[in-house]
């Protein structure tokens, strides 16, 4: 631990039995405290409708996932039913191979009139 969280703190070997058990009281009591907050903090979220809310809106968000991930199957079957797929990539191809060639005849002619 740091030396700025210890400030104050007796080490438990400066310690007396009656100190360490005061301290473990002490411990005790604020565990106790903190754990009725903790009751108060969620009874008051549950009773807000937060949990409720949550709860609905990612059900909702759930639902919009699946229903778009369907429509976008749907319509890439079609696509693919079409050949509208088929027809992309070769088209794709196609602007490929006449890219390389568009190049290979610059190179050639750079080629040619740096000789």
């Amino acid at each position: 631990m740091s030396n700025s969280s210890n400030v104050g703190a007796t080490s438990i070997k400066e310690m007396t039995p009656q100190q360490t058990a005061e301290a473990i009281k002490n411990i005790a009591k604020r565990i106790r405290e903190e754990s009725t907050k903790m009751r108060e903090t969620v009874k008051i979220i549950r009773q807000s409708g937060a949990i409720e809310e949550l709860t609905e809106a990612v059900r909702e968000a759930t639902v919009a996932a699946r229903d778009s991930a369907r429509e976008i199957s749907e319509v890439a079957n079609e696509l693919k039913k079409r050949g509208v797929i088929r027809e992309t990539i070769s088209a794709a191809e196609e602007t490929g191979s006449a890219a390389r060639e568009t190049a290979q005849t610059m190179r050639d002619t750079v080629s040619r009139n740096t000789s």
